[in-house]
C-alpha cells in the first residue's frame, strides 16, 4: 500500500510534526480550517493534533481498526466534526467529535478485503462517503435525513479498487452560461472516478431515474496497477481536468474541454524515479503536487502552450 506521506497544502512554511506513531504513516489530513490534524498508521490508529500556528498537541488517539489504517476523511464541517477511517481490515469506521469527545459513529463491514480510499462527496451533494476496496467494489453510503445510512455498490475493478475520489459539483460551464432563474440544485453534478489493478480509471455518474450508478466512461492509458486519481477543483469553467499516477512510474493529466468531449491524455514530463503513490490538487486547481517512491514530491503547473513544468521539488527528509 501506499509507503509515501501525502503532500499537506501549506499555508507558509513546511512544518514537521511528531506523531508518536509506532509504525509507518500512510496518510495525513488537515481539516477544512487547517486547525486539525489526522495521521493514519500501520499501527492501527489514528491520531488526531490540534494546530495553532507552528505548534501541534496530540489530543486523541483512536483505535479500534486491526490491521494498517490506509486514509483517513475529514467530512465538511457543515456536518460537523466527522472523520472517516479504513483499513486493510476491511472495514471502515466513521468518527464523530462532540464536546471534546471522539466516538465511533458508524462501522461499516460490507468489504470481503482491504479498504484501501475513502472520499467524501462535495457538501453540497449531502454527507455521502465513496469507499474503494481490493476485493474489486466501490461502496457509497450515503446519510439519511432519518439518521439512516443508504448503501449503493458498484462493481468497480475486477481485480481490486485502489483509490476513489469526486468530481467538483459544479457543473463544468456553468460559470459562462446563463440560464436565467434555474434552481440552485439543477447544475449539481454526481460523480466518482475510481483507480483500479487493472491498470484502468473508471468515471461513474448517478443516474436518479434508476437510483444506480453507471459507468460513464473508461480511461485506458497506464500499463500496471492505477495507484491514485484527483479530479481538479472546477470554478464553473468548461475544461475538466483528471490526474492519475501508476505503478508504471507516470503521471497522466487527463483533459475533457466541454461534457461531451473525449478526453485527451499528456504525460507529465519523463517517467518518475520509482512508484508514483499519490497525486493532490491545489485548491485553486491549477498546481498538481507527486508523491513518488523516492521520498519526493514534485509540484508541476500548467503552461500559456498547455505544456506541464516542474515548479519546485520538496524532498523528505531522511
Amino acid at each position: 500500500m501506499q509507503h509515501n506521506p501525502t503532500y499537506i497544502w501549506p499555508k507558509s512554511q513546511t512544518q514537521t510534526v511528531e506523531t508518536h506513531h509506532e509504525d509507518m504513516i500512510h496518510d495525513a489530513q488537515l481539516d477544512y480550517y487547517s486547525r486539525r490534524l489526522a495521521t493514519a498508521s500501520s499501527d492501527r490508529t489514528i491520531k488526531i493534533f490540534d494546530i495553532d500556528g507552528d505548534q501541534q498537541h496530540l489530543v486523541e488517539t483512536l483505535t479500534g481498526h486491526e490491521a494498517p489504517v490506509w486514509q483517513v476523511a475529514w467530512a465538511h464541517p457543515k456536518f460537523g466534526s466527522i472523520l472517516a477511517s479504513c483499513s486493510y481490515d476491511g472495514r471502515v469506521f466513521i468518527w464523530k467529535e462532540q464536546n471534546n469527545v471522539w466516538t465511533r459513529i458508524k462501522e461499516y463491514n460490507v468489504h470481503t478485503a482491504s479498504v484501501n480510499s475513502v472520499a467524501w462527496a462535495p457538501h453540497e451533494l449531502g454527507a455521502i462517503l465513496a469507499c474503494a476496496s481490493s476485493d474489486g467494489k466501490i461502496s457509497v453510503l450515503e446519510y439519511c435525513e432519518d439518521g439512516s445510512w443508504e448503501t449503493y455498490m458498484i462493481e468497480a475493478h475486477g481485480i481490486g479498487c485502489n483509490a476513489v475520489t469526486w468530481a467538483p459539483s459544479a457543473m463544468p460551464g456553468s460559470l459562462v452560461q446563463t440560464t436565467g432563474g434555474a434552481p440552485p440544485n439543477v447544475n449539481l453534478v454526481k460523480k466518482i472516478v475510481s483507480a483500479g489493478c487493472d491498470n484502468l480509471i473508471k468515471i461513474w455518474n448517478w443516474r436518479e431515474d434508476s437510483k444506480s450508478w453507471v459507468e460513464e466512461e473508461t480511461l485506458d492509458g497506464h500499463s500496471d496497477w492505477v495507484r491514485d486519481v484527483a479530479w481538479a477543483p472546477n470554478v464553473g469553467l468548461p475544461k475538466s481536468y483528471l490526474a492519475s499516477c501508476s505503478q508504471d512510474k507516470s503521471v497522466l493529466i487527463w483533459t475533457q474541454d466541454t461534457p461531451s468531449s473525449k478526453w485527451a491524455k499528456k504525460s507529465l514530463g519523463q517517467k518518475f524515479p520509482d512508484v508514483v503513490w499519490r497525486v493532490s490538487w491545489s485548491l485553486s486547481g491549477n498546481v498538481l503536487a507527486v508523491s513518488c517512491g523516492d521520498n519526493k514530491v514534485t509540484l508541476w503547473k500548467e503552461n500559456g502552450k498547455g505544456d506541464w513544468e516542474r515548479i519546485r521539488e520538496l524532498e523528505e527528509n531522511a
